[in-house]
């Protein structure tokens, strides 16, 4: 597990040997998480709603090439 950035709600982090397609994790405060697409930002598994994702999505959106770079060093 690499984390990418602690956010005072939540953390994201990546997994090295992950499966597709491209995403990160979010976990919030409470434990509870959720994969969401690199490219699209979209929710693929979890039941956080988009209000509790907002800083995470917001985050993901300007820092997407960081993201998609970290994804292809820990799943080349």
């Amino acid at each position: 597990m690499s984390t990418i950035k602690r956010l005072p709600t939540c953390t994201i982090t990546l997994y090295a040997g992950d499966h597709l397609p491209p995403h990160f994790h979010v976990r919030l405060q409470d434990g509870r998480e959720a994969l969401v697409e690199i490219a699209n930002r979209s929710v693929l598994s979890g039941r956080i709603s988009r209000r509790e994702l907002a800083a995470a999505l917001a985050w993901a959106a300007e820092n997407q090439t960081l993201l998609n770079a970290k994804w292809e060093e820990l799943n080349p």
